[in-house]
């Protein structure tokens, strides 16, 4: 029986979610929910409808995934607690400052319930958690380095739009290449915040807007901006949907560490992203866990996980033999 899968929110994320689903035929989009007029969306998947998100309790026992797909700054710190009383859920929150106590609501919510959840998966946090958990793992003795962009973070121009006066943004998060080329060398360098990445914004305000209050919320924004060097510009509609309307990213994870009696030897573990769409690639990871959570769900396991709990095993369709046989 397919795994029946719920979409709240239906956004780039959601529509991201949506074709994923169609590539893992074990899957199956049973519902979407959104907090819009259900009339104004219209869904690829046919036969699926879309409901409002008020609706939700009445679908307690028809999904075996509910998948958030809000953003971090206001939506999913209220969303998955909530949704965890009802369903098993996938969120993929990325305020990394914030993810202990987004964790503990959470899981208290689904220890209540008896339901699994999974928080803060995507590319980062998610792959690149792993990535550096490992590394630093192999390698104790050397140091750890995570380089973004250059690409859209979804998460900040989440933010910068729930500022008042912001009609729509962009953000590029860019690293400073003299700072990544350190690190490749194995040089090990003591990098600040600010030394590492720069970011800049493409802003289109509301007419009649305050502009110089709308820069200053931005770059005074603590865990977004207030830690870097931040530019922003403000563009028209028609600027921001003719040069900016993709939503590119990736990123790198690096650590260098020594080796050997007297540390004689330098290695540099590297893993990188390259990302036409980062929410298509978000919701490709999203989607693979779903289907580790609807297993543990099945086994009881409740409460809240990180990827750092999820056995590799459970993200794949095929069984165990077969995974040791095309990857092993």
């Amino acid at each position: 029986m397919a795994i029946r899968i719920g979409i709240l929110g239906y956004g780039n994320l959601g529509r991201g979610v949506e074709c994923a689903i169609r590539q893992n035929p074990d899957m199956e989009l049973h519902a979407v929910f959104t907090r819009r007029d259900p009339s104004t969306v219209s869904v690829l998947t046919p036969g699926v409808r879309v409901h409002p998100a008020d609706d939700l309790p009445q679908w307690k026992d028809e999904l075996d995934v509910l998948i958030l797909c809000g953003g971090s700054a206001t939506d999913l710190p209220e969303q998955t607690p909530r949704c965890a009383a009802l369903f098993n859920v996938v969120d993929s929150f990325d305020t990394h400052a914030k993810i202990p106590e987004h964790f503990a609501a959470v899981d208290a919510a689904a220890k209540t319930s008896g339901h699994t959840a999974l928080i803060s998966c995507g590319w980062d946090p998610g792959l690149f958690s792993l990535n550096r958990l490992y590394a630093h793992a192999i390698l104790p003795q050397g140091a750890g380095y995570t380089f973004w962009g250059k690409g859209v973070s979804q998460g900040h121009s989440d933010a910068i739009r729930r500022i008042e006066g912001v009609k729509d943004a962009r953000q590029y998060t860019i690293p400073v290449e003299s700072a990544l080329e350190r690190v490749r060398n194995g040089e090990a360098p003591e990098l600040t915040t600010r030394e590492k990445h720069t970011r800049e914004c493409f802003v289109v305000a509301e007419d009649g807007a305050d502009k110089e209050r709308i820069e200053r919320e931005i770059k005074t924004m603590p865990n977004y901006f207030a830690d870097y060097d931040t530019t922003v510009h403000f563009i028209s509609e028609e600027e921001l949907q003719r040069d900016h309307a993709g939503i590119p990213h990736g990123g790198f994870v690096l650590r260098s560490g020594k080796t050997g009696w007297n540390g004689e030897n330098t290695h540099v573990i590297e893993y990188s992203l390259r990302l036409d769409s980062n929410p298509e690639f978000t919701s490709s990871v999203l989607v693979a866990y779903a289907r580790a959570v609807a297993r543990l769900a099945a086994q009881g396991d409740a409460g809240c996980k990180t990827v750092f709990d999820i056995p590799p095993a459970l993200l794949c369709p095929e069984s165990p033999e077969t995974l040791r046989q095309l990857f092993l």
